[in-house]
């Protein structure tokens, strides 16, 4: 490490100053972003506060066809008790969540949901997890279940369980790069260069089931135990594409968590935090490319100009007129029907006694004779009132609900395009859609969708605005800005 010169410190830090100076008066400055969920939320935090570009005079809006922020994190009311109704679990290792909860002072709680687990496939339980003991059961009679339960597990699924674990930690390292410090990672313009990168654009090639039968799972496994991780997860089979199966599968780990309050108050929190211009019930209808500035229409009929535009929401069922027009791969997005139930299963349903002996958590195979992905206990109020959470890809009538349940006080049904569509070789658009300044986040949901990868999409594009910046600024003595260790053992 070359020695510390006193006498160079000075210069520098005024060559620092002076740039810092150019660049916040030189450079665009009017950002505006469309969508208030995660993505867009995560990108006005990054562009103000992981950039080396001083943000005083920055100007962000955020424009939201809702009512409320969030875009596909949401709560509902059942009941008076409010429960996830989109993005539900984060992982313990999806760092910018965790960053993002500790800066804005957020308890973290475990999921709803339960361990007791039954995979159902329409006509009977092929398979339950065993019955958790009461809570307060002696810590050696609950270790005792653990070591049963795994056994039960191993004898179903053998030692595939354990190819399959080694499978998602390869998975989860890999998905680590993303988080090394910002000078060793590449500023990313597609998909395709950020999950090479890092190994995994492979896997959005190839079919989860490819994947996992080169990886040598036992087919039972797959078809059973991965397939209803999938189904809950994604609300689609090991036939999806690889990568975002395989996250699916990292989203089972037992180390998870979610938001006190609902995972919503990650975006809400970020932007009070970041205090952009907040535009609530105003959709964006058209972007046109006026040459030095994006022109914006809104559904009330409003202009705004804007140097950087951000697109944060998916395209794929929204009505954005682009001029000139930008071409992007089809892609469909698949629906998830949401229907929250306060109330009481009905045993018979399942060919059971006893209410008792349904899991706490129903998962499916794929079959045609279910009509719905999973049901799972949110709460229990007594010993015959619950609240329950039901995945399907249909709508649920009320017929089949009336058979499903014995007792049905509340019911609340909400249809989610809350993911892609996943199906190899999956195809990416650009993260910049034009020549100069205009981006979209949510290309990225073609690899995989959840919370993380928006906040990861979100800083990749942060970063590709800024360095674009600086690369198309006409002032010659802006210059890539020097580190503060760069600054301090820098020997002309």
């Amino acid at each position: 490490m070359a020695p510390f010169h006193s006498h160079l410190f000075l210069p520098l830090l005024l060559l620092l100053l002076f740039s810092l100076s150019s660049l916040s008066t030189s450079l665009p400055t009017s950002v505006c972003v469309i969508g208030s969920g995660i993505g867009g939320s995560s990108l006005s935090f990054f562009l103000q506060n992981q950039t080396a570009i001083p943000t005083s005079h920055l100007s962000i809006r955020v424009f939201e066809r809702r009512g409320r922020i969030g875009g596909r994190t949401a709560s509902v009311n059942l009941s008076g008790d409010l429960f996830n109704a989109g993005a539900s679990i984060i992982h313990g290792k999806n760092l910018h969540a965790v960053r993002f909860a500790e800066l804005l002072g957020l308890d973290r709680v475990e999921p709803d949901g339960a361990d007791w687990l039954g995979i159902w496939d329409g006509s009977g339980f092929v398979f339950k997890t065993l019955k958790p003991p009461p809570d307060d059961s002696s810590a050696i009679w609950k270790w005792l279940y653990g070591v049963a339960d795994a056994l039960l597990l191993v004898k179903r699924y053998g030692l595939s369980l354990s190819t399959m674990q080694r499978f998602v930690k390869d998975l989860l390292d890999k998905f680590m790069l993303f988080y090394m410090e910002p000078e060793k990672r590449p500023v990313f313009k597609t998909v395709e260069e950020m999950l090479k990168w890092n190994g995994l654009y492979g896997l959005t090639q190839i079919t989860l089931e490819e994947v996992l039968i080169g990886a040598d799972l036992s087919s039972r496994l797959i078809s059973e135990l991965v397939t209803v991780i999938t189904r809950i997860n994604y609300g689609q089979s090991v036939a999806m594409s690889g990568l975002a199966g395989a996250v699916a599968l990292a989203g089972s780990n037992a180390d998870l968590w979610t938001v006190k309050g609902g995972n919503w108050l990650l975006a809400k929190g970020l932007l009070e935090l970041t205090k952009p211009t907040l535009h609530l019930h105003e959709g964006i209808e058209s972007i046109s490319d006026k040459g030095d500035h994006y022109l914006l229409t809104s559904d009330k009929g409003k202009e705004y100009e804007c140097d950087v535009t951000v697109v944060a929401t998916p395209l794929d069922e929204v009505n954005i007129t682009f001029v000139p027009p930008v071409s992007i791969p089809y892609r469909r997005m698949q629906h998830t029907y949401t229907t929250f139930i306060r109330g009481l299963l009905n045993p018979k349903y399942f060919g059971l006694s006893s209410i008792e002996d349904i899991p706490d958590l129903v998962g499916t195979i794929e079959t045609p004779n279910v009509s719905f992905s999973s049901v799972s206990i949110l709460k229990q109020y007594g010993e015959r009132d619950f609240a329950y959470k039901i995945f399907s890809r249909s709508e649920l009538d009320d017929t089949l609900l009336d058979q499903l349940f014995s007792v049905r006080r509340d019911t609340i049904r909400i249809d989610w395009p809350a993911y892609p569509h996943y199906k190899a070789p999956e195809k990416f658009a650009p993260f910049l859609l034009d020549e100069r300044h205009l981006y979209y986040i949510n290309t990225f949901e073609s690899a995989a969708s959840c919370i993380e990868t928006s906040a990861v999409a979100a800083e990749n594009v942060a970063r590709l605005i800024i360095s674009r910046l600086l690369q198309s600024s006409t002032e010659q003595n802006i210059k890539p800005l020097p580190t503060s260790q760069e600054i301090l053992h820098s020997d002309l």
